[in-house]
């Protein structure tokens, strides 16, 4: 069985009436570029022996208006290519920019990620550019060598001789440049991920001075890349600069050919321009072809990159909309493990929570609190097990309804470039003002809000660099809460609260379960599981008890085995003050 054709495939096939309309048009287009040759002719063999003004004034009209409709024909074909590749491009654009976004959660990624969206811009820019249009003409080529054929054989020999040395010239920057795109590709990615890391790191870099050191690594990593680059268009630009002296050099050969065979009486002096013209029109889709080789190859590399993203991260299929939960959350034997892993980091845990309760996770570093959230909120894979709500697994939902039940507060918190009140409303197309004051509100940050210079209206910055750390956390929060998500799903949300803010954290935790919903915190310290009523205690992935807080405190492992005596988990919490 046939393999399925990829997305991008299909998304070309179907304007393939429109490439068929191309095609008619380029062979128009080249059965008009003899024309040129053929007014040679006639002005050579006719006009000249006859000295008729007339037939040399009805000749140049002709002319005139065939290349005039060649042009237009020419402009017509540019310009629907241009569109073939801006269609292609917005029909393709979502669906790339959500694997973009799906990307991250399924594997690691070694650059800044947008490789996709550059993908997709490569294939715009070749298809829109001439690249296209000289594999258009290539199959054309055979009709000049023809016409140089019927002009004299010789010629058109010399003529095939060199359209097959320029062919050799492709194949052979086919075949040298495949190992330098592959090196620049993998280069290119440590260069942009070592940037990156950079930028992140800046105020580490400056305060304990190595910055230094790291320019000098990026710059090692970056002179590297531009040899390779420099190897890379040395070939491409060597063949093509061999191209165009072999099509200048074959077109003093047929003069020079032509003049014997004129001398020799077996072609009219016309002939000589007519077969130079069109050997030279016969070669240029060729040169062209050499001349774009590297736009084609980067292109083709794109291709399949995109080609196989997209295979590996299908669209989902449109569930049927369930009603919202409003009973329950259930996890059964999950393991969970980071994007591109398969170490899990939670290993088959289980636990229930009804509407109106609220869980505590704690344990010591790298116990898997964070891995078991970002599971339960469905961000990482699941090796293993099921997250329910109501019942119904989170694969069962569609995303974008999914996310209208779930509020989360990842560790790192990240907002967007925008105005508060759309950072809390999620970017709704169409917000609602009362429900992202009552987020706000809940939160405890709506007097903090009307403080800031345009209140709601205030643009806070790329990543909310506007805003404190503190207040980036607590909007933050307040987008969690936006229109009373049934699951709200907290990591570490007080790491950078004061006491104000643990104080309106504890209050937004028993507003979620007031209502009926479900609270789920990871906390080291202690303060904010004053809100909650039941702990959870992980160690080593594994979940080492479960029960309310006294039952916790007292050493009492539900569910499951573990090891004798109290986890340690339980001695360093009794330790920090946890009741």
């Amino acid at each position: 069985m046939s393999e399925p054709r990829s997305e991008l495939a299909t998304a070309f096939r179907r304007l393939r009436w429109v490439f068929g309309g191309l095609a008619l048009i380029s062979g128009v287009v080249n059965c008009l570029a003899l024309s040129g040759s053929i007014f040679m002719l006639q002005v050579y063999d006719r006009v000249l022996s006859s000295r008729s003004e007339a037939t040399l004034a009805a000749l140049c009209v002709l002319v005139v208006l065939l290349f005039g409709f060649q042009g237009l024909l020419e402009a017509v074909r540019s310009r629907v290519l241009a569109r073939i590749a801006s269609q292609v491009h917005a029909e393709l654009g979502p669906r790339v920019f959500r694997c973009v976004l799906a990307l991250p959660l399924r594997s690691a990624i070694e650059d800044d990620g947008l490789t996709p969206v550059r993908d997709l811009d490569n294939l715009r820019n070749f298809a829109a550019g001439p690249g296209p249009s000289a594999f258009f003409d290539l199959p054309w080529m055979p009709l000049y060598l023809l016409f140089v054929f019927v002009l004299h054989p010789f010629l058109g020999l010399l003529a095939t001789a060199g359209a097959l040395v320029l062919v050799g010239l492709t194949v052979a920057a086919e075949i040298l440049s495949r190992r330098p795109q592959r090196v620049l590709a993998a280069q290119n990615v440590q260069r942009i991920s070592l940037g990156l890391a950079g930028r992140r790191n800046a105020e580490v870099l400056r305060a304990m001075g190595f910055g230094e050191r790291l320019t000098a690594r990026w710059l090692r990593l970056n002179d590297a890349f531009l040899a390779e680059q420099r190897r890379a268009g040395d070939i491409v630009g060597g063949l093509g600069a061999a191209s165009r002296v072999l099509r200048l050099l074959l077109q003093s050969l047929i003069l020079a050919l032509g003049a014997w065979l004129t001398i020799r009486g077996e072609v009219t002096a016309g002939a000589i321009i007519a077969a130079s013209i069109a050997a030279t029109r016969a070669l240029a889709p060729v040169e062209l072809a050499i001349g774009q080789w590297k736009s084609f190859v980067a292109a083709r590399a794109s291709w399949r990159r995109l080609a196989g993203l997209l295979q590996a991260l299908p669209p989902p299929a449109r569930p049927l909309d369930l009603p919202p939960p409003v009973a329950g959350l259930a996890v059964e034997q999950l393991s969970v493990a980071a994007p591109g892993q398969r170490r899990p980091s939670v290993r088959n845990v289980s636990f229930k929570l009804q509407a109106g309760q609220g869980l505590g996770i704690i344990g010591p570093s790298a116990a898997g609190k964070s891995s078991l959230v970002r599971g339960l909120v469905g961000v990482w894979p699941l090796l293993s097990g099921t997250v329910r709500l109501d019942g119904a697994a989170l694969d069962q939902w569609d995303e974008t309804a999914l996310g209208r039940h779930i509020g989360y507060l990842p560790q790192d918190v990240e907002l967007f470039a925008g105005t508060v009140a759309a950072n809390i409303a999620r970017f709704e197309d169409e917000p609602d003002a009362a429900a992202v004051i009552a987020a706000a509100t809940a939160a405890g940050v709506h007097g903090m809000i009307l403080r800031l210079p345009d209140g709601y209206e205030t643009e806070i910055g790329e990543g909310g660099e506007a805003l404190s750390a503190g207040q980036r956390q607590r909007l933050a929060l307040a987008r969690a809460l936006y229109r009373d998500p049934f699951l709200v799903v907290l990591d570490e949300p007080n790491s950078n609260l004061d006491a104000e803010g643990e104080a309106a954290l504890t209050q937004a935790i028993r507003g979620v379960r007031a209502r009926g919903g479900i609270v789920v915190v990871v906390a080291h310290r202690p303060a904010v599981l004053v809100g909650v009523d039941l702990i959870a205690i992980l160690r080593d992935g594994a979940l080492q008890a479960f029960g309310t807080h006294q039952e916790v405190m007292r050493g009492r492992r539900q569910p499951g085995p573990a090891r004798n005596g109290p986890p340690l988990a339980v001695v360093e919490d009794r330790k920090a003050g946890v009741q």
